[in-house]
Protein backbone atom coordinates (compact mmCIF):
# COMPACT_ATOMS: atom_id res chain seq x y z
CA UNK A 1 0.00 0.00 0.00
CA UNK A 2 1.97 3.16 -1.15
CA UNK A 3 2.46 6.02 1.10
CA UNK A 4 2.08 8.33 -1.87
CA UNK A 5 -1.91 7.60 -2.54
CA UNK A 6 -5.04 9.85 -1.29
CA UNK A 7 -7.75 8.42 0.14
CA UNK A 8 -11.39 9.59 -0.30
CA UNK A 9 -13.46 8.40 2.22
CA UNK A 10 -17.49 8.90 2.11
CA UNK A 11 -18.10 9.35 5.65
CA UNK A 12 -15.90 8.65 8.92
CA UNK A 13 -16.63 4.65 9.32
CA UNK A 14 -14.49 3.95 6.32
CA UNK A 15 -12.03 6.36 7.82
CA UNK A 16 -11.89 4.58 10.78
CA UNK A 17 -11.46 1.44 8.72
CA UNK A 18 -8.43 2.81 6.96
CA UNK A 19 -6.89 3.93 10.36
CA UNK A 20 -7.46 0.62 12.26
CA UNK A 21 -5.67 -1.64 9.21
CA UNK A 22 -3.12 0.88 8.85
CA UNK A 23 -3.64 1.86 5.23
CA UNK A 24 -1.04 4.03 3.90
CA UNK A 25 -1.41 7.67 2.73
CA UNK A 26 -3.01 11.16 3.45
CA UNK A 27 -7.17 11.14 3.99
CA UNK A 28 -10.08 13.09 3.02
CA UNK A 29 -13.24 12.71 4.18
CA UNK A 30 -16.65 13.63 2.13
CA UNK A 31 -19.62 14.57 4.30
CA UNK A 32 -22.36 15.61 2.40
CA UNK A 33 -25.71 14.15 1.36
CA UNK A 34 -25.88 15.57 -2.05
CA UNK A 35 -28.80 13.20 -3.25
CA UNK A 36 -31.51 15.53 -1.31
CA UNK A 37 -31.48 19.07 -1.88
CA UNK A 38 -30.24 21.66 -4.57
CA UNK A 39 -26.98 21.12 -6.43
CA UNK A 40 -24.66 23.57 -8.69
CA UNK A 41 -22.74 21.71 -11.28
CA UNK A 42 -19.50 23.78 -9.71
CA UNK A 43 -18.79 21.82 -6.92
CA UNK A 44 -17.47 24.19 -4.35
CA UNK A 45 -18.51 27.11 -6.24
CA UNK A 46 -19.70 29.97 -4.30
CA UNK A 47 -23.30 29.26 -5.35
CA UNK A 48 -22.84 25.68 -4.68
CA UNK A 49 -21.72 26.23 -0.68
CA UNK A 50 -24.39 28.67 -0.06
CA UNK A 51 -27.59 26.39 -1.56
CA UNK A 52 -26.19 23.29 0.08
CA UNK A 53 -25.54 25.82 3.54
CA UNK A 54 -29.54 26.65 3.40
CA UNK A 55 -30.79 23.30 2.62
CA UNK A 56 -29.30 21.69 5.58
CA UNK A 57 -29.85 24.72 7.60
CA UNK A 58 -33.57 24.96 6.73
CA UNK A 59 -34.03 20.82 7.08
CA UNK A 60 -31.76 19.11 9.36
CA UNK A 61 -30.49 22.39 11.08
CA UNK A 62 -26.67 22.04 10.46
CA UNK A 63 -25.48 24.97 10.77
CA UNK A 64 -23.08 27.29 8.23
CA UNK A 65 -20.19 26.81 10.37
CA UNK A 66 -20.31 22.82 11.04
CA UNK A 67 -20.64 22.79 7.39
CA UNK A 68 -17.53 24.59 6.40
CA UNK A 69 -15.86 22.63 9.21
CA UNK A 70 -17.35 19.32 8.07
CA UNK A 71 -17.23 19.75 4.29
CA UNK A 72 -15.78 22.57 3.02
CA UNK A 73 -12.16 22.33 5.06
CA UNK A 74 -12.03 19.40 3.44
CA UNK A 75 -13.16 20.34 0.04
CA UNK A 76 -10.14 22.96 0.55
CA UNK A 77 -7.62 20.13 1.14
CA UNK A 78 -8.67 18.65 -1.62
CA UNK A 79 -8.26 21.38 -3.68
CA UNK A 80 -4.77 21.61 -2.68
CA UNK A 81 -3.43 18.00 -3.21
CA UNK A 82 -0.77 17.85 -5.48
CA UNK A 83 2.07 15.08 -5.90
CA UNK A 84 -0.07 11.44 -5.10
CA UNK A 85 0.62 9.20 -6.79
CA UNK A 86 -2.99 7.64 -7.05
CA UNK A 87 -6.38 9.05 -5.73
CA UNK A 88 -8.44 5.79 -4.15
CA UNK A 89 -12.49 7.23 -3.75
CA UNK A 90 -13.84 4.81 -1.46
CA UNK A 91 -17.58 4.84 -1.76
CA UNK A 92 -20.90 2.09 -1.46
CA UNK A 93 -23.47 0.53 -3.94
CA UNK A 94 -26.34 2.75 -3.07
CA UNK A 95 -27.77 6.23 -4.51
CA UNK A 96 -26.67 8.09 -1.31
CA UNK A 97 -22.98 7.56 -2.48
CA UNK A 98 -23.36 7.67 -6.27
CA UNK A 99 -24.40 11.00 -5.84
CA UNK A 100 -21.52 11.76 -4.11
CA UNK A 101 -19.23 10.10 -6.11
CA UNK A 102 -20.04 11.83 -9.08
CA UNK A 103 -19.78 14.99 -7.52
CA UNK A 104 -15.99 14.49 -6.37
CA UNK A 105 -15.10 13.15 -9.36
CA UNK A 106 -16.87 16.24 -11.09
CA UNK A 107 -14.64 18.29 -9.02
CA UNK A 108 -11.24 16.31 -9.71
CA UNK A 109 -11.99 17.06 -13.11
CA UNK A 110 -12.63 20.44 -12.60
CA UNK A 111 -9.77 20.83 -10.58
CA UNK A 112 -7.77 19.15 -13.22
CA UNK A 113 -6.45 16.36 -11.18
CA UNK A 114 -4.83 14.28 -13.78
CA UNK A 115 -3.31 11.85 -11.16
CA UNK A 116 -4.55 7.66 -11.90
CA UNK A 117 -8.11 7.77 -9.87
CA UNK A 118 -9.31 4.19 -8.70
CA UNK A 119 -12.86 3.64 -6.52
CA UNK A 120 -13.52 0.80 -4.24
CA UNK A 121 -16.82 0.03 -3.83
CA UNK A 122 -19.14 -2.15 -1.90
CA UNK A 123 -21.80 -3.88 -2.74
CA UNK A 124 -22.34 -8.07 -3.77
CA UNK A 125 -19.85 -10.00 -1.88
CA UNK A 126 -19.41 -13.63 -2.49
CA UNK A 127 -21.06 -16.13 0.00
CA UNK A 128 -23.16 -13.26 1.19
CA UNK A 129 -26.87 -12.87 0.89
CA UNK A 130 -27.27 -9.29 0.60
CA UNK A 131 -26.08 -6.07 -0.21
CA UNK A 132 -22.61 -5.15 2.67
CA UNK A 133 -21.59 -1.66 2.88
CA UNK A 134 -17.50 -1.12 3.67
CA UNK A 135 -18.19 -0.76 7.02
CA UNK A 136 -19.83 -3.90 7.17
CA UNK A 137 -16.89 -6.03 5.39
CA UNK A 138 -14.28 -7.98 7.62
CA UNK A 139 -10.71 -7.25 7.39
CA UNK A 140 -10.13 -9.62 4.81
CA UNK A 141 -13.09 -8.70 2.59
CA UNK A 142 -12.18 -4.80 2.98
CA UNK A 143 -8.15 -5.77 2.22
CA UNK A 144 -9.43 -7.49 -0.66
CA UNK A 145 -11.61 -4.63 -1.88
CA UNK A 146 -8.69 -2.37 -1.93
CA UNK A 147 -6.79 -4.94 -4.02
CA UNK A 148 -9.70 -5.53 -6.50
CA UNK A 149 -10.00 -1.66 -7.04
CA UNK A 150 -11.06 -0.15 -10.39
CA UNK A 151 -8.72 2.12 -12.02
CA UNK A 152 -10.87 4.63 -14.23
CA UNK A 153 -10.50 5.06 -17.79
CA UNK A 154 -10.92 8.78 -19.21
CA UNK A 155 -14.20 7.42 -20.67
CA UNK A 156 -15.63 6.47 -16.99
CA UNK A 157 -14.53 9.90 -15.67
CA UNK A 158 -16.67 11.30 -18.68
CA UNK A 159 -19.44 9.23 -17.66
CA UNK A 160 -19.91 10.27 -13.82
CA UNK A 161 -18.90 14.17 -15.24
CA UNK A 162 -21.86 14.05 -17.67
CA UNK A 163 -24.23 12.16 -14.71
CA UNK A 164 -23.39 14.84 -12.73
CA UNK A 165 -24.32 17.71 -15.09
CA UNK A 166 -27.60 15.78 -15.92
CA UNK A 167 -28.07 15.54 -12.30
CA UNK A 168 -27.72 19.41 -11.39
CA UNK A 169 -29.45 20.54 -14.47
CA UNK A 170 -33.84 19.93 -14.81
CA UNK A 171 -32.66 16.90 -16.81
CA UNK A 172 -34.53 13.77 -15.10
CA UNK A 173 -35.85 12.42 -18.43
CA UNK A 174 -32.22 12.31 -19.91
CA UNK A 175 -30.85 10.96 -16.76
CA UNK A 176 -33.33 7.94 -16.54
CA UNK A 177 -31.70 7.37 -20.09
CA UNK A 178 -28.28 6.77 -19.12
CA UNK A 179 -30.02 3.85 -16.72
CA UNK A 180 -29.80 1.43 -20.09
CA UNK A 181 -26.37 2.55 -21.06
CA UNK A 182 -23.02 -0.02 -19.66
CA UNK A 183 -20.62 1.73 -17.51
CA UNK A 184 -17.42 0.10 -15.16
CA UNK A 185 -19.53 1.63 -12.47
CA UNK A 186 -21.37 -1.57 -11.43
CA UNK A 187 -24.24 -0.30 -9.14
CA UNK A 188 -24.77 2.98 -11.16
CA UNK A 189 -27.94 1.54 -13.14
CA UNK A 190 -29.27 0.35 -10.01
CA UNK A 191 -28.69 3.59 -8.60
CA UNK A 192 -30.37 5.82 -11.27
CA UNK A 193 -33.40 3.70 -10.98
CA UNK A 194 -33.76 4.12 -7.51
CA UNK A 195 -33.33 7.78 -8.17
CA UNK A 196 -36.24 7.97 -10.99
CA UNK A 197 -38.69 6.03 -8.32
CA UNK A 198 -38.15 8.87 -6.26
CA UNK A 199 -40.42 11.17 -7.90
CA UNK A 200 -44.06 11.02 -7.44
CA UNK A 201 -46.56 8.51 -8.43
CA UNK A 202 -48.55 9.57 -11.12
CA UNK A 203 -51.63 7.86 -9.48
CA UNK A 204 -50.54 7.85 -5.95
CA UNK A 205 -48.66 11.32 -5.19
CA UNK A 206 -46.15 9.50 -3.49
CA UNK A 207 -42.74 7.88 -4.49
CA UNK A 208 -41.55 4.42 -4.17
CA UNK A 209 -40.27 4.62 -0.90
CA UNK A 210 -43.04 6.18 0.87
CA UNK A 211 -45.11 3.65 -0.20
CA UNK A 212 -42.89 1.14 1.35
CA UNK A 213 -42.57 2.78 4.36
CA UNK A 214 -46.45 2.53 4.93
CA UNK A 215 -46.48 -1.08 3.72
CA UNK A 216 -43.96 -1.66 6.24
CA UNK A 217 -46.45 -0.29 8.86
CA UNK A 218 -49.08 -2.76 7.70
CA UNK A 219 -46.64 -5.60 7.57
CA UNK A 220 -44.97 -5.08 11.15
CA UNK A 221 -46.12 -4.54 14.20
CA UNK A 222 -44.53 -0.98 14.99
CA UNK A 223 -44.53 0.76 18.44
CA UNK A 224 -42.65 4.15 17.69
CA UNK A 225 -41.59 6.25 14.62
CA UNK A 226 -37.94 5.19 15.79
CA UNK A 227 -38.49 1.53 15.42
CA UNK A 228 -40.02 2.36 12.30
CA UNK A 229 -37.21 4.39 11.12
CA UNK A 230 -35.10 0.91 12.48
CA UNK A 231 -37.21 -1.20 9.42
CA UNK A 232 -36.89 1.52 6.65
CA UNK A 233 -33.08 1.69 7.23
CA UNK A 234 -33.25 -2.19 6.72
CA UNK A 235 -35.43 -2.60 3.77
CA UNK A 236 -34.42 0.43 1.68
CA UNK A 237 -32.52 -1.15 -0.87
CA UNK A 238 -30.53 0.95 -3.13
CA UNK A 239 -31.36 4.22 -1.54
CA UNK A 240 -28.56 4.51 1.19
CA UNK A 241 -30.47 6.96 3.54
CA UNK A 242 -29.57 7.69 7.16
CA UNK A 243 -31.45 7.92 10.21
CA UNK A 244 -32.06 11.13 9.09
CA UNK A 245 -33.20 11.68 5.99
CA UNK A 246 -35.42 8.19 6.90
CA UNK A 247 -36.99 10.12 9.76
CA UNK A 248 -37.68 13.56 8.10
CA UNK A 249 -39.77 11.36 5.38
CA UNK A 250 -41.79 9.68 8.02
CA UNK A 251 -42.87 12.98 9.48
CA UNK A 252 -44.01 13.88 6.19
CA UNK A 253 -45.92 10.97 6.01
CA UNK A 254 -47.87 11.64 9.54
CA UNK A 255 -51.14 12.15 7.76
CA UNK A 256 -51.34 8.39 6.58
CA UNK A 257 -50.99 7.53 10.17
CA UNK A 258 -51.39 7.83 14.03
CA UNK A 259 -50.63 6.05 16.88
CA UNK A 260 -53.32 3.77 18.48
CA UNK A 261 -52.92 1.46 21.49
CA UNK A 262 -49.30 1.42 21.48
CA UNK A 263 -48.55 0.98 17.79
CA UNK A 264 -48.36 2.87 14.76
CA UNK A 265 -51.70 2.28 12.83
CA UNK A 266 -52.47 2.89 9.40
CA UNK A 267 -55.71 5.58 8.29
CA UNK A 268 -58.31 4.71 5.64
CA UNK A 269 -56.32 6.80 3.34
CA UNK A 270 -53.21 4.06 3.02
CA UNK A 271 -55.89 1.78 1.17
CA UNK A 272 -56.48 4.23 -1.56
CA UNK A 273 -52.66 4.66 -1.76
CA UNK A 274 -52.11 0.60 -2.36
CA UNK A 275 -55.39 0.56 -4.78
CA UNK A 276 -53.82 3.58 -6.58
CA UNK A 277 -57.79 4.76 -6.41
CA UNK A 278 -56.75 8.14 -5.15
CA UNK A 279 -53.70 10.88 -5.70
CA UNK A 280 -52.55 12.81 -2.38
CA UNK A 281 -49.91 14.91 -4.78
CA UNK A 282 -51.34 18.01 -3.23
CA UNK A 283 -51.24 16.26 0.47
CA UNK A 284 -47.58 15.94 0.53
CA UNK A 285 -46.36 18.20 -2.40
CA UNK A 286 -43.21 20.71 -1.06
CA UNK A 287 -40.49 22.52 -2.18
CA UNK A 288 -37.97 19.48 -2.03
CA UNK A 289 -34.84 19.49 -4.46
CA UNK A 290 -33.14 16.41 -6.00
CA UNK A 291 -30.16 18.24 -7.78
CA UNK A 292 -31.19 20.80 -10.08
CA UNK A 293 -34.99 19.18 -10.54
CA UNK A 294 -38.07 20.50 -7.56
CA UNK A 295 -39.45 16.65 -6.94
CA UNK A 296 -43.00 17.72 -7.64
CA UNK A 297 -42.19 18.55 -11.07
CA UNK A 298 -42.22 15.82 -12.54
CA UNK A 299 -44.44 12.14 -11.95
CA UNK A 300 -43.19 8.74 -12.40
CA UNK A 301 -45.41 6.35 -14.17
CA UNK A 302 -44.95 2.80 -12.89
CA UNK A 303 -46.64 1.23 -15.56
CA UNK A 304 -43.88 2.34 -18.15
CA UNK A 305 -41.34 3.22 -15.51
CA UNK A 306 -41.19 7.01 -17.58
CA UNK A 307 -41.38 10.18 -16.40
CA UNK A 308 -43.42 13.02 -17.31
CA UNK A 309 -43.72 16.88 -16.44
CA UNK A 310 -46.45 17.43 -13.30
CA UNK A 311 -47.64 20.39 -15.47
Amino acid sequence: MNSNTLHITNGDMVLKRLDALNFNGDRIVWREMLCEGPTVEEVGSEQFIEARKHFLKENYNITEADYEDKFVSELNKLAAINGYEKIVLWFEFDLFCHVNILAAISYLIQNKKIMPIYVVCSGWVDGELQLKGLSELTDEQFIKHYENKLKLAPEDLAVAHHIWQLYCDEKPIELKAEITKSSNFKYLSSCLRAHVERFPNSKTGLNTLETNILKLIDLHEVSSTHQLCGYVLKYQGYYGYGDMQIERMIKALKPFFKMKEGKLVLNTKVQAVLEGSQNFYDTLKDESFYGGTQKYDFLYNSNNHELVRSH
